[in-house]
């Protein structure tokens, strides 16, 4: 099969806009690698990128919007496992198969890679290898932030650190627009629904955050990091 990937290969998905030439080639990742060249695609709210057991043939990063990974348990519900936000990679697996579905959050743009590609490369060049290791790592300590969230946190502490650690992903100095719903939300913390809305009004009448409209927030960040240290 050929390197190239083109629409024909995704028949579910829409061509993105063209990209400008460093998104291209995976933006800070893969800037300075013309072997790892990513295809722009474009994805509906709630479109699936993978599913669970599917083939991991491809990597994707975001360039616009956001993804959430899931899984579903044997009792029928929803377990959200990550969300990825413009600049991370997601779909780079350690086994053959996806262990999550991913799904758009909102309208989206993704790049998308080759896995064999970037294992091709990455045995070549010593510092596409390390970016990689920096990417499993970021992925890692996400992982264990959400073990001690949602092992040793109340419902306001996790909600609270939630939102700090959005903010910090973003890179928005204190206001953003939520991606995800606060079903989206719950689904992560372990929380219910009707908890999420509790907890954030409760945030919002202690003037830890403002809202504006359905999903735009701004942070008192001082207040939020004092509820999670409390």
């Amino acid at each position: 099969m050929p390197d190239a990937i083109g629409p024909t290969a995704f028949p579910a998905m829409k061509a993105a806009p063209r990209a400008p030439a460093a998104e291209l080639h995976g933006g800070c990742l893969f800037a300075d690698c013309p072997d790892l060249p990513g295809t722009p695609f474009a994805y509906l709210r709630e479109e699936e990128v993978h599913g669970e057991g599917e083939a991991a043939e491809f990597v994707y990063r975001v360039l616009d919007g956001g993804v959430r990974t899931h899984r579903v348990l044997s009792d029928g519900r929803r377990q959200i496992t990550g969300f990825h936000l413009p600049g991370d990679l997601f779909g780079f697996e350690q086994g053959r198969t996806h262990r999550h579905t991913a799904e758009a959050l909102c309208e989206v743009r993704v790049l998308i890679f080759k896995r064999r590609q970037i294992e091709r490369v990455a045995a070549q060049r010593v510092d596409v290898a390390c970016r990689l290791w920096g990417v499993a790592t970021d992925s890692l300590r996400l992982a264990e932030d959400l073990v001690l969230l949602l092992g040793r946190r109340s419902a306001l502490e996790r909600v609270a650190a939630f939102l700090l650690e959005i903010d910090r992903r973003l890179g928005r100095p204190g206001h953003f627009d939520l991606p995800m719903t606060r079903r989206d939300i719950a689904d992560y913390l372990g929380l219910t629904l009707e908890t999420v809305s509790r907890t954030v009004s409760q945030l919002e009448s202690e003037r830890a955050l403002l809202r504006s409209g359905t999903r735009s927030v701004t942070l008192q960040r001082g207040r939020l990091q004092r509820l999670v240290e409390a």
